[in-house]
């Protein structure tokens, strides 16, 4: 059996604005999420925040001038021992209300959000249309059903 104490640790950053949240189970989620893609030594970042600053980023970064559930950025760029992989910024606000309105739990939809930012800082771009999304779709299928 190959030994994991070489391996370096992931590290996950969660930063959030309002309400109470499962910290240490969004941070296994995201481990997990790594060590399905065989990453070792990578920083993610999460951001989780209302509506009001994720149209604002939305606007700003994808000139969409309206409020929505997930953003990724990828930053791939060394981050002291780790290599920081990207953010990914959730507005709590509407993944409240699509869990409503899908009739499933807020820890579901938070997942679901996570492996959807995820896949895109792993550089799938499902708005890109044909093969690209199909491989994005295949992908975060993949990654929610191994969770």
């Amino acid at each position: 059996m190959k030994s994991l104490k070489n391996q370096k640790k992931n590290k996950v950053l969660i930063r959030k604005e309002k309400g109470k949240l499962p910290v240490k189970w969004i941070k296994d989620l995201v481990n997990k999420l790594l060590d399905l893609q065989g990453l070792h030594g990578i920083e993610v970042s999460l951001y989780f925040t209302d509506d009001e600053v994720i149209k604002e980023l939305n606007k700003t970064y994808r000139g969409k001038d309206k409020a929505t559930d997930v953003l990724s950025f990828i930053f791939d760029e060394p981050a002291g021992p780790y290599r920081l992989l990207g953010e990914i910024v959730i507005s709590v606000d509407t993944a409240r209300r699509q869990a409503e309105e899908i009739g499933h739990s807020f820890e579901e939809e938070i997942k679901r959000l996570v492996v959807h930012g995820f896949v895109h800082l792993l550089g799938y771009d499902h708005e890109l249309g044909g093969e690209e999304e199909r491989k994005f779709k295949e992908l975060e299928d993949k990654l929610l059903n191994s969770l």
